[in-house]
């Protein structure tokens, strides 16, 4: 009796350390996210975790909530984790592991899969940032184009003026006229004054017969 239970034991210690060998060599699963990491509040994400082996349980979990935990068993070699209704809360990084039927052991963890969830607060803060900027290069270059209006329009009035050397020469021009006319009547009052003795010394001899003829 005591050697048949002996021969029990033996043969349960066999077998569980075989078990346990056999699964420290269950390859890592695999985790992808359908339609995509990126996801908008109120959408639905499903999470496929691929093995190597069928007719596993899968485990879904999350690093930074130890207490996440989600379980599905599958004949096939992958189970899909559908997320509905997500918030920026089910933000964060998943991984999977399976376990065969019967076994207690889980399989190495998949590698992260990081889900974000975008949140309006920060769409409408990056809204306003890019809508502030627009304004921006909006003024700027509205700024521009005025001072550019500005320049064309002094630059225009300036090239419309006269000639500088044609304004200079007209005050002279116009000295020289005045000049020669101050001349001129200059020498006509000369004319008057030489020609006023000779008008006068004429009267005289008219007049003196005059006074003749009234004596008689």
């Amino acid at each position: 009796m005591i050697t048949g239970f002996l021969s029990l034991l033996c043969l349960g210690l066999c077998l569980g350390s075989e078990e346990e060998k056999n699964n420290e060599h269950l390859p890592k699963p695999s985790l992808s996210a359908s339609p995509s990491t990126a996801a908008e509040p109120g959408s639905n994400v499903t999470l496929k975790c691929q093995s190597h082996f069928q007719n596993v349980t899968f485990m879904l979990g999350k690093w930074q909530d130890s207490g996440y935990r989600q379980e599905q068993s599958s004949a096939g070699p992958q189970a899909e984790f559908l997320l509905t209704g997500l918030a920026p809360p089910d933000s964060g990084s998943y991984f999977c592991a399976y376990k065969r039927v019967g076994s207690q052991v889980w399989s190495e963890k998949s590698g992260p899969l990081q889900l974000v969830v975008a949140d309006y607060h920060d769409g409408h803060r990056a809204l306003s940032r890019k809508k502030a900027t627009r304004i921006i290069f909006v003024t700027t270059v509205s700024c521009m184009s005025i001072l550019l209006l500005f320049l064309s329009v002094f630059f225009i009035y300036r090239c419309s003026q006269h000639d500088p050397s044609h304004e200079e020469n007209q005050p002279f021009q116009i000295s020289q006229e005045g000049y020669g006319l101050k001349e001129s009547q200059e020498v006509t009052r000369a004319e008057l004054n030489a020609m006023a003795p000779s008008e006068a010394a004429s009267v005289p001899a008219e007049e003196a017969p005059d006074l003749g003829d009234m004596q008689s």
